[in-house]
């Protein structure tokens, strides 16, 4: 019962989520249109690319376990098709080595993503171990990703691009995501609870910075001079 309860509100919070992760793809369409200069500004390339690879680790996890999740595994794919589209956005604006780079990753993962999917029954007895592995290497390099992120606001003394809201919503979607995990049992959602806290750390650091941008004389004479 406690399942289907937690995974149905933590279903809802994911897609509460993806409408976050659209609103800040909106904001780089109208910056574009307004005809910004810098469309991605403070937006770090590394931080997105290691968002779709959480994103994509649940979506991989969740068709792995032993019995296929449904709760998991749709939104998250919708969630990696998003940010895809932001890392494309990404791309267009900067055309830096780094943004092809990041480009070709997630395209190439995502593809072996899906072969998986239509794959999964023939390798039932690896996959979950593998995506276990898959989601706690994609931890490490979520935290990185989002160090990098904390860091190129605390630099620039400004939130540039992003959008707080999208943050806001990713947190109530990782408690959700923490409450559901614990129904599914330690042993089962352990690594889904490692991620998810890991994430939701680091909107916390980012909705905090949002506030340190907008009262600090420090971070106002890093974004004047910067």
């Amino acid at each position: 019962m406690w399942y289907n309860i937690f995974g149905t509100i933590n279903t809802l919070f994911i897609f509460v989520s993806l409408y976050g992760v659209y609103l800040q793809l909106s904001k780089l369409w109208l910056r574009k249109e307004n005809g910004k200069e810098k469309v991605t500004d403070v937006l770090s390339q590394n931080q997105f690319t290691m968002s779709f690879l959480a994103y994509f680790s649940f979506f991989v996890y969740g068709y792995s376990i032993d019995i296929f999740n449904h709760y998991i595994v749709w939104p998250r794919l919708i969630a990696s098709i998003l940010v895809i589209l932001i890392l494309v956005e990404m791309w267009k604006d900067r055309k830096s080595k780094a943004s092809v780079t990041s480009l070709v990753l997630v395209s190439v993962s995502f593809t072996l993503g899906i072969i998986g999917l239509a794959l999964n029954e023939s390798f039932a007895d690896h996959s979950k171990q593998v995506s276990t592995i898959l989601i706690m290497i994609i931890t490490l390099l979520l935290a990185q990703g989002y160090t990098h992120q904390i860091k190129l606001i605390i630099s620039s003394g400004k939130t540039g691009a992003i959008d707080i809201r999208m943050s806001q919503f990713i947190l109530m979607m990782d408690i959700s995501t923490i409450a559901f995990a614990m129904t599914m049992g330690l042993a089962q959602g352990w690594p889904l609870i490692v991620l998810a806290t890991v994430s939701a750390i680091t909107k916390l650091i980012i909705m905090y910075l949002f506030h340190w941008a907008r009262v600090s004389p420090v971070a106002k004479n890093r974004s004047d001079y910067g």
